[in-house]
Protein backbone atom coordinates (compact mmCIF):
# COMPACT_ATOMS: atom_id res chain seq x y z
CA UNK A 1 0.00 0.00 0.00
CA UNK A 2 2.96 2.16 0.84
CA UNK A 3 3.95 1.76 -2.88
CA UNK A 4 0.83 2.70 -4.36
CA UNK A 5 1.08 5.88 -2.38
CA UNK A 6 4.49 6.95 -3.60
CA UNK A 7 3.88 5.72 -6.92
CA UNK A 8 0.52 8.17 -7.27
CA UNK A 9 2.91 11.00 -5.31
CA UNK A 10 5.76 10.54 -8.00
CA UNK A 11 2.93 10.59 -10.31
CA UNK A 12 1.31 13.86 -9.49
CA UNK A 13 5.49 15.11 -8.94
CA UNK A 14 5.54 14.62 -12.32
CA UNK A 15 2.66 15.80 -13.49
CA UNK A 16 2.86 18.97 -11.90
CA UNK A 17 6.63 19.30 -13.44
CA UNK A 18 5.54 18.73 -16.77
CA UNK A 19 2.81 21.63 -16.27
CA UNK A 20 5.54 23.60 -15.10
CA UNK A 21 7.75 23.10 -18.16
CA UNK A 22 4.48 23.81 -20.14
CA UNK A 23 3.15 26.74 -18.57
CA UNK A 24 7.26 28.66 -18.89
CA UNK A 25 7.68 27.35 -21.92
CA UNK A 26 4.30 29.08 -23.58
CA UNK A 27 4.63 32.08 -21.35
CA UNK A 28 8.44 32.30 -22.92
CA UNK A 29 6.84 32.09 -26.07
CA UNK A 30 4.40 34.82 -25.84
CA UNK A 31 7.02 36.93 -24.99
CA UNK A 32 8.82 36.71 -27.71
CA UNK A 33 5.67 37.00 -29.62
CA UNK A 34 4.77 40.22 -27.81
CA UNK A 35 8.24 41.33 -28.72
CA UNK A 36 7.79 40.22 -32.31
CA UNK A 37 4.83 42.81 -32.60
CA UNK A 38 6.58 45.77 -30.58
CA UNK A 39 8.89 45.39 -33.46
CA UNK A 40 6.67 45.86 -35.49
CA UNK A 41 4.81 48.23 -34.84
CA UNK A 42 8.04 50.18 -34.40
CA UNK A 43 8.59 49.51 -38.53
CA UNK A 44 5.22 50.54 -39.36
CA UNK A 45 5.58 54.06 -37.02
CA UNK A 46 8.93 54.72 -38.67
CA UNK A 47 7.70 54.01 -42.25
CA UNK A 48 4.38 56.29 -41.60
CA UNK A 49 6.81 59.56 -40.59
CA UNK A 50 9.28 58.71 -43.54
CA UNK A 51 6.04 58.77 -45.88
CA UNK A 52 4.79 61.85 -44.20
CA UNK A 53 8.08 63.91 -44.55
CA UNK A 54 8.73 62.78 -47.98
CA UNK A 55 5.05 64.05 -48.57
CA UNK A 56 5.34 67.14 -46.90
CA UNK A 57 9.08 67.90 -48.58
CA UNK A 58 7.42 66.93 -51.92
CA UNK A 59 4.56 69.56 -51.58
CA UNK A 60 6.98 72.23 -50.79
CA UNK A 61 8.82 71.73 -53.32
CA UNK A 62 5.80 71.87 -55.75
CA UNK A 63 4.95 75.00 -54.27
CA UNK A 64 7.85 76.32 -54.86
CA UNK A 65 8.54 75.08 -58.54
CA UNK A 66 5.05 76.76 -59.42
CA UNK A 67 6.67 80.06 -57.89
CA UNK A 68 9.55 79.64 -59.89
CA UNK A 69 7.97 78.25 -63.05
CA UNK A 70 8.49 81.44 -64.81
CA UNK A 71 12.08 82.32 -64.16
CA UNK A 72 14.91 80.99 -65.67
CA UNK A 73 15.25 77.58 -67.25
CA UNK A 74 17.32 75.12 -64.94
CA UNK A 75 16.01 75.96 -62.13
CA UNK A 76 12.84 74.47 -63.22
CA UNK A 77 14.27 71.13 -63.85
CA UNK A 78 16.00 70.88 -60.38
CA UNK A 79 13.03 71.97 -58.95
CA UNK A 80 10.90 69.61 -60.68
CA UNK A 81 13.44 66.62 -60.55
CA UNK A 82 13.12 67.28 -56.57
CA UNK A 83 9.63 67.15 -56.54
CA UNK A 84 8.77 64.16 -58.65
CA UNK A 85 11.93 62.09 -56.29
CA UNK A 86 10.48 63.08 -52.93
CA UNK A 87 6.95 62.37 -54.33
CA UNK A 88 7.68 59.09 -55.64
CA UNK A 89 9.50 58.55 -52.77
CA UNK A 90 6.87 59.43 -50.06
CA UNK A 91 4.13 56.84 -52.56
CA UNK A 92 6.45 54.29 -52.16
CA UNK A 93 6.94 54.51 -48.18
CA UNK A 94 2.71 54.96 -48.42
CA UNK A 95 2.54 51.76 -50.37
CA UNK A 96 4.62 49.72 -48.37
CA UNK A 97 3.30 50.91 -45.17
CA UNK A 98 -0.04 49.82 -46.85
CA UNK A 99 1.02 46.70 -46.99
CA UNK A 100 2.75 46.13 -44.24
CA UNK A 101 -0.58 47.03 -42.21
CA UNK A 102 -2.65 44.11 -44.49
CA UNK A 103 0.19 41.74 -43.66
CA UNK A 104 -0.22 42.28 -39.99
CA UNK A 105 0.47 38.57 -37.91
CA UNK A 106 -1.76 37.22 -35.76
CA UNK A 107 -1.16 38.01 -32.25
CA UNK A 108 0.00 34.86 -29.94
CA UNK A 109 -1.28 32.24 -33.11
CA UNK A 110 2.72 30.34 -31.89
CA UNK A 111 1.29 30.37 -28.64
CA UNK A 112 -2.28 29.34 -29.04
CA UNK A 113 -0.88 26.57 -31.55
CA UNK A 114 1.19 24.92 -29.27
CA UNK A 115 -1.53 25.36 -26.29
CA UNK A 116 -4.31 23.25 -29.00
CA UNK A 117 -1.51 20.39 -29.48
CA UNK A 118 -0.68 20.34 -25.78
CA UNK A 119 -4.53 19.63 -25.78
CA UNK A 120 -4.49 16.94 -27.82
CA UNK A 121 -1.81 15.23 -26.54
CA UNK A 122 -3.14 15.68 -22.73
CA UNK A 123 -6.48 14.40 -24.23
CA UNK A 124 -4.99 11.56 -26.13
CA UNK A 125 -2.96 10.48 -22.68
CA UNK A 126 -6.18 10.92 -20.62
CA UNK A 127 -8.17 8.50 -23.05
CA UNK A 128 -5.15 5.60 -22.90
CA UNK A 129 -5.00 5.91 -19.02
CA UNK A 130 -8.82 5.23 -19.40
CA UNK A 131 -8.45 2.39 -21.97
Amino acid sequence: MAEAGAGLMGSVRQLLSTLASIVSTRLELMGNELQEERLHLMQMLIIALSALFCFGIGILLLAMFIVVLFWDDYRLAAMGALTVLFLAAGTLLAILLRNKAQAKSKLFSASLAELAKDRELLKARHEQTDA
